[in-house]
């Protein structure tokens, strides 16, 4: 059976959102991001799109390009209460769908033809989320998710296209090799240097020439290029939190300790939320004293899926809970409340070189492995205590060396955190 697949997207959803607040937006340059030079533009208007501003531009550079913009600061909670709008009408309507991000979703329809037919559905459904949340929405219907996601794109502002099983190549053909969702830049300027401008001219290239050039991602890029992608709408279902804890072997008191391992808790905890793509607005600290007694305190938060932000909070909620001076067996950070939103979503506080630090960051960690970049605090602290725990296992009596050095360690690192 041929696929139907739909994909909606909103356009230039926090710009819209903000003109639903404010209709003295309408029509004019809008620019959402970081409020200070060294910010980040998270969205922008169509209006100021003409002038050349983009998302992820540096700030300073997108007002020197269009310095009649409004720039606001944006509001998380405000997108994602009208995200969750938008998902509530699709989920009533739609037998499966996927949401693929704060703004996008993804459905399933196949064999709604045999009874309504599913340009038809997709026209109506798209009619009734603008009606009922007054937000403008784009939306592609093939027979897979690539090419109904580049149909998306031809059709905004606020349009709709079919894409007919059997003509998708024809559809693709005479389009940018951009619209492909995998080529980024370096990608992009390699294929432009070997003379491919078009997924046409992409499309007839060798498989194995593209598979030998970039690897797995060229055959990848070579099948979308020709239409290809059995990549099956996955059911939606939020996960509601990720959490962390580590019950000690023995008891303890080691606040030096405590924080480099709060902060390594929420180190991995932050890179899992941006490898899934989701943010964090709750985050939670627990503690178990040695007579078993748990106690657990949260605050709410701006949305964010970077360390910086989060360790210090995971910090002041401990340094709040831990109030008894007793031992402690178990301390505990999660992270709830969570959205689905890539990194841009975060930057309006953010400057260019910390994104770039965690988009490195974040590289050589999916290539190596979580483990393999971490911060300097309690990685020593943590070998050496490990191979005094395996010592005490073997009932032998960790040297006098190991010993001094980690009291050393606990020492510089209580002068550093009680700065």
């Amino acid at each position: 059976m041929i696929r139907s697949v739909v994909h909606m997207d909103l356009d230039t959803f926090f710009v819209s959102v903000e003109r639903l607040m404010n209709s003295g937006l309408e029509g004019k340059p809008v620019i959402i991001g970081g409020m200070s030079d060294r910010g980040v533009v998270s969205s922008c208007s169509y209006e100021a799109r003409q002038f050349g501003v983009h998302s992820a531009m540096p700030m300073k550079m997108a007002r020197s390009l269009c310095n009649e913009a409004i720039v606001i600061r944006g509001d998380m909670d405000a997108y994602s209460r009208h995200s969750r709008m938008v998902t509530e009408i699709i989920a009533e309507e739609a037998p499966m769908y996927e949401k693929a991000s704060i703004d996008e979703h993804y459905l399933d329809i196949t064999g709604m033809d045999r009874f309504f037919g599913c340009m038809q559905w997709t026209h109506e459904l798209r009619q009734r989320i603008i009606k009922e949340t007054g937000l403008p929405i784009s939306c592609g219907l093939s027979v897979n998710k690539t090419v109904s996601k580049i149909a998306t794109g031809e059709a905004k502002p606020n349009g709709e296209i079919e894409i007919p099983g059997g003509q998708e190549q024809g559809f693709l053909s005479p389009l940018s090799i951009r619209k492909i969702p995998m080529i980024g830049n370096r990608t992009f300027h390699l294929l432009r240097s070997m003379g491919i401008a078009t997924i046409g001219t992409l499309g007839q290239i060798p498989m194995e020439m593209m598979e030998s050039l970039l690897g797995k991602n060229g055959l990848m890029i070579w099948k979308k290029a020709n239409g290809i992608d059995p990549t099956p709408v996955i059911q939606y279902s939020e996960r509601k939190s990720i959490g962390s804890e580590r019950t000690f072997q023995r008891d303890t008191m080691d606040m030096a300790g405590l924080h480099d391992l709060l902060t390594s808790m929420v180190e991995k905890l932050a890179f899992q939320l941006r490898k899934e793509e989701k943010l964090a607005s709750i985050v939670t600290l627990k503690i178990r004293y040695s007579n078993f007694d748990t106690h657990t305190l949260q605050k709410r938060i701006s949305y964010t899926s970077f360390d910086h932000a989060l360790m210090p909070i995971a910090r002041e909620l401990f340094d709040r809970l831990y109030q008894r001076r007793m031992l402690i067996r178990l301390v505990g950070v999660r992270l709830s409340g969570l959205i689905r939103g890539v990194q841009q979503l975060n930057l309006f506080e953010d400057t260019t070189e910390m994104v770039h630090l965690y988009l490195a960051l974040d590289k050589l960690r999916r290539r190596y492995g979580s483990d393999s970049v971490r911060r300097a605090s309690g990685i020593q602290l943590h070998d050496l205590e490990e191979r005094i725990a395996q010592s005490q296992q073997q009932k032998n009596i960790s040297s006098p060396e190991d010993r001094q050095q980690i009291d050393n360690l606990k020492n510089r690192r209580y002068r550093y955190w009680h700065r």
